[in-house]
């Protein structure tokens, strides 16, 4: 090596690269000025020569081996702006050769004003920062590679454009951001990746990429580069009409997981599942479908739950791209998609981000706060901005990239206090000395807050079995800000009270009616949900006392009680063909049921009570006002049925219900708040479902007979374990003008 050359090179520095313990690489690889020279370094450990190769000359340089571990320099006779178009040829020591790109000549992606959004935890679209993305610099194809890691000594990206060799493309540290960052040239999508973190130990170790966009195929762990880019998405109108506000309209949800929609068997694919979902979604009346968690995670067991990539469709139904195919299809089959979304916890697999940069940066450090007992993952630390950031911007990336209608949040109760599943002494009070997490709610409010703003007519809702009040109150009132809240209380008093046999019932119908206490404390959806269905808790068919025909009597009357309670509904995929088998990942629903009559009768009963919902403004319109529902008789104890009306706007827009939980058919006297002809629309004891056909067929005309605090009053009849819904028309003269419409008192 030339003297003049030997003394403008830094060797401390040089050295830092060579043992990979460099966070500022830049600072040396690439061109850098020295006078009106350049200074033109390079480091390719496996190469014996390096030649740089100047395309607009057509020249070819020779670089000096500076070091036997392969850092290369060469001292340029041009002014370092003019060093613009060049590529290096590496040639090894059997005479193979190969071309690269510089990757230390470009500047960075990622801008100061990016670094202070994120550090206040605001950056709301980081995910198109930090993580892989394709793009062109300066003319060149690569992809941009950011992660954040500020413990970290060094960070290398490895993968397949560099034989997942660390020291090949060590990144560079954006000041005190906390980022590295580096882009690549010839790194393309369909690459495999990881991030090489090297600590101040020396210990080294991969990581995936917590923004990754597409991620291998379990058992595999690595990221994947992914162009999200250029599908081409038909669905401006669909998202164009979704209300701005979802109180006074019809949802009724289908729970499912994608891979038991159809078998199982490798060759699910979003694509074909859309294929078979949308038919069976019109065919059944539903308004949305939700699936449980699609983000990419290791363990099939887990159902999605323990999320490693969040920002990734998992590999086992295909690619990003035919994700947004499923959600493109059910949108333009006016099917809205809602998400399960896991922002309480997260697996300690150690390619995750457990431990990510040899801290505990994404959890809390103390296991007081950092650990679930129950579930042995690790929980955020939600008052860490950047980690906020990471969770807020994730559930805007599943809405704005991918059309999701609406978030429904996993374990918030989890998420709101800090003795959840902890006995005395196993947690820490916040700063008033009281258990809430003070920053979980923070995040929450944050998130519903932006998400609201930023995506109007977006659900957000909440799976909480406490009694947290204002869940579902708006931000400016106080409360959290999420449009829905799961009604657990109302799922868990009713399975408690159908289990019983009927003879018992009478002595446990508080349970029965006490979800209408609260029933307006917050805005409910009522779930007869997946975790209803597994581990030993049997079937919703299963759950159902006395014989094979009690059971299924039983079952009809739950579904036609839950789709006439106040809320928005939610069914669990293979319930509304009353499957006897436990559901588990493993197994595709039982369709071969449609093929006995009292399991298509289920199926066509779910089918009947969703097209009633959605035509039926009564089941609707005031589902959150008070106003939308009035007890006809609910201290029926020893008879065990109820009465009530469920009402609309219009004051002639009404329901009458009348259930009969007992085992024992009954000729009921239910008062009614109008004189006029009641007619029967639906029984759940029709032989079209599986019942004996104890129906109403004749409308029935009210009398002036006082009975339940009304005026007036009908007598139905009413098979065991059976529910019937009656409408009303008013009496009308000869003239056709309604007669005794207000010479009545109703009930109120």
């Amino acid at each position: 090596m030339n003297n003049k050359l030997y003394k403008l090179m830094n060797w401390p520095k040089i050295e830092e690269i060579i043992y990979s313990e460099c966070d500022n690489p830049h600072a040396l690889l690439g061109p850098h000025a020295v006078g009106k020279q350049t200074l033109l370094q390079a480091y390719f450990p496996t190469a014996e020569s390096v030649t740089v190769h100047f395309n607009h000359q057509n020249q070819d340089v020779l670089m000096e081996k500076a070091d036997e571990d392969g850092f290369f320099a060469a001292l340029l006779p041009m002014n370092v702006d003019t060093v613009t178009d060049y590529h290096y040829i590496l040639a090894d020591e059997n005479g193979n050769t190969c071309i690269r790109e510089d990757a230390y000549r470009f500047d960075p992606v990622i801008t100061a004003e990016d670094m202070e959004k994120f550090a206040h935890g605001i950056h709301y679209t980081v995910y198109e920062k930090l993580g892989a993305h394709p793009m062109t610099c300066k003319g060149v194809y690569g992809t941009s590679f950011a992660v954040w890691a500020p413990s970290a000594l060094r960070v290398s990206v490895v993968g397949d454009f560099n034989g997942w060799d660390g020291r090949t493309h060590q990144m560079r540290r954006l000041g005190g951001s906390g980022i590295f960052e580096l882009f690549v040239p010839q790194a393309t999508v369909g690459d495999n990746y990881k991030f090489e973190l090297k600590l101040k130990s020396g210990l080294t170790y991969l990581k995936a990429d917590p923004y990754c966009n597409s991620a291998q195929l379990r058992p595999d762990t690595a990221s994947v580069i992914t162009d999200l880019d250029g599908f081409g998405w038909e669905d401006a109108e669909f998202i164009k009409n979704r209300p701005l506000a979802h109180q006074d309209k019809p949802i009724s949800v289908y729970e499912m997981y994608l891979g038991s929609f159809v078998k199982a068997d490798g060759s699910v694919n979003y694509r074909t599942i859309a294929r078979e979902l949308i038919p069976y979604i019109k065919e059944m009346g539903y308004t949305h479908v939700e699936l449980m968690p699609v983000m990419e995670h290791p363990f099939d067991a887990s159902w999605g739950y323990q999320v490693i990539g969040y920002y990734a469709p998992t590999a086992r139904y295909g690619t990003p791209k035919d994700f947004m195919y499923f959600v493109n299809e059910m949108h333009k089959a006016g099917i809205g998609v809602i998400l399960d979304w896991v922002p309480a916890h997260f697996p300690r697999d150690l390619h995750g981000l457990c431990d990510f940069d040899g801290t505990c940066l994404y959890e809390h450090r103390d296991p007081r706060q950092g650990c679930h007992p129950h579930w042995g993952t690790l929980i955020y630390n939600y008052g860490r901005p950047e980690v906020s950031n990471y969770l807020i911007a994730n559930a805007l990336f599943w809405v704005e990239k991918y059309h999701a209608d609406g978030i429904r949040m996993d374990a918030v109760a989890s998420m709101l206090y800090l003795d959840y599943g902890r006995n005395d002494g196993e947690w820490i009070p916040n700063m008033y000395g009281g258990n809430e997490n003070l920053e979980a709610i923070e995040m929450l409010k944050h998130l519903n807050s932006v998400m609201h703003r930023r995506n109007p007519g977006v659900m957000m809702i909440a799976e909480d079995s406490t009694a947290f009040p204002g869940v579902t109150t708006p931000l400016e009132k106080g409360g959290l800000g999420f449009d829905f809240k799961w009604n657990m209380g109302f799922m868990n008093d009713y399975l408690s009270y159908i289990r019983q046999d009927p003879i018992y019932r009478k002595y446990h119908h508080n349970t029965l009616t006490f979800s209408m206490i609260y029933a307006y404390s917050e805005k409910f959806m009522l779930p007869f949900s997946h975790d209803e269905v597994v581990h030993g808790k049997a079937t919703m068919l299963g759950k159902m006392p006395g014989s094979r025909e009690e059971q299924f009597a039983n079952l009809r009357l739950t579904y036609a009680y839950q789709f006439m309670h106040p809320g928005k509904k939610l069914l669990f995929m293979g319930q509304d063909l009353g499957e006897y088998d436990e559901w588990n990942e493993s197994r595709c629903v039982e369709w071969n049921l449609r093929n006995v009559k009292e399991h298509e009768g289920i199926a066509q009963l779910v089918s009947d009570l969703n097209l009633l919902y959605r035509k039926s403004p009564a089941l609707y319109e005031l589902d959150n006002e008070p106003e939308g529902f009035q007890w006809i008789n609910h201290i029926a104890a020893e008879e065990s049925y109820l009465a009530f009306l469920r009402r609309g706007r219009n004051e002639d827009d009404f329901l009458l219900v009348i259930a009969n939980f007992s085992g024992i058919g009954r000729n009921i006297t239910t008062g009614v708040p109008k004189p006029g002809k009641y007619k029967e629309i639906f029984n759940s004891d029709h032989t079209k479902y599986g019942g004996t056909g104890v129906c109403n067929l004749r409308a029935k005309h009210s009398k002036e007979a006082e009975s339940d605090d009304c005026r007036n009053s009908l007598s139905i009849k009413l098979a065991p374990l059976s529910l019937s819904i009656l409408t009303f028309s008013p009496d009308t003269d000869k003239k056709g003008s309604k007669r005794g419409t207000t010479n009545h008192t109703e009930k109120r």
